[in-house]
């Protein structure tokens, strides 16, 4: 009789998948995440008002049948606002994120494996980008690139790459030493090759983390950059600026439903891409493995 083959371990990508599905909180922030972003994409097809509509014989109307989450002081409806708004939030984050992971992993590889001449430049630029005070940084790049999505966008890309980049590369530092990278050199592979086809791979656990957590923090950037009126601009609708225009003691005394419906939806979506992130996190830790 043929002896029958052991069966083969699962590889390490099928075992972070399953400890990320044994997460509970993880699970239930994915739950959050994806009835939150059925609900933004969907809402035009079973609600009839729209973000912008104006009606002044319902202003400051408190939430009721015709109204669920009431109106603003124009008589827009908060519950159409705080849908569309979560759709310009959750877009500028996850474009300024996708952005910032490309800056970051580019900056990181080549630093890593293009030499120590390549090394010594990016990482003085890196150095030089994170001391800048962030705030500041944040505050002085958001009045030159202005307002609106786009604007926005690239200032929370130019600002997110630097931490990255650094675990990148010190992830790299170790692979460019093995076995089959050098052969690869010696084969005469060049960066492109060596950026993409071992770098890459090596590190998408950290992209994968990162993205996720990431996300939530362009998210408080956007609101912070839109409460301060340097980041989506009226009228269009993100929750930060909705926050910005019930932050006045009258508004926040007497009309609470104003700031409260879209501060909470800013509150759990940010609560819910956490739990996601840590359950990757520690779901891609190798040390996962001995617990």
């Amino acid at each position: 009789m043929l002896a029958r083959s052991p069966a083969r371990s699962p590889g390490p990508i099928i075992r972070s998948l399953h400890r990320f599905l044994l997460n509970r909180t993880a699970l239930f922030g994915l739950g959050m995440i994806a009835l939150m972003i059925m609900a933004i994409l969907s809402y035009p097809l079973w609600w009839s008002f729209k973000p912008n509509d104006i009606d002044l014989l319902a202003m400051n109307a408190e939430p009721g049948p015709a109204h669920w989450f009431g109106t603003d002081g124009v008589g827009r409806d908060i519950l159409a606002r705080v849908m569309d708004g979560g759709r310009i939030s959750l877009l500028v984050a996850l474009t300024s994120t996708v952005i910032s992971a490309i800056i970051g992993f580019l900056v990181g590889a080549v630093s890593a494996l293009a030499g120590r001449f390549a090394d010594a430049v990016t990482m003085r630029l890196v150095d030089l980008v994170m001391t800048l005070p962030p705030v500041i940084f944040l505050l002085v790049l958001a009045s030159i690139a202005g307002t609106g999505i786009w604007p926005t966008v690239f200032v929370i890309s130019l600002l997110s790459w630097p931490l990255l980049a650094r675990m990148v590369r010190s992830r790299l530092l170790e692979l460019r030493e093995r076995d089959f990278v050098m052969a690869a050199r010696g084969m005469g592979a060049g960066l492109p090759h060596l950026l993409f086809r071992h770098g890459l791979p090596n590190s998408i656990d950290i992209l994968v983390v990162f993205a996720t957590l990431q996300i939530a923090n362009a998210i408080l950037l956007e609101a912070g950059l839109s409460f301060l009126g340097l980041g989506i601009a009226p009228p269009a609708a993100s929750w930060g600026n909705m926050l910005n225009a019930a932050r006045s003691t009258a508004v926040l005394e007497q009309y609470p439903w104003q700031w409260l419906f879209p501060g909470g939806f800013l509150v759990l979506t940010v609560l819910a891409i956490n739990f996601i992130g840590d359950g990757l996190r520690d779901a891609f830790d190798p040390r996962a493995e001995l617990n």
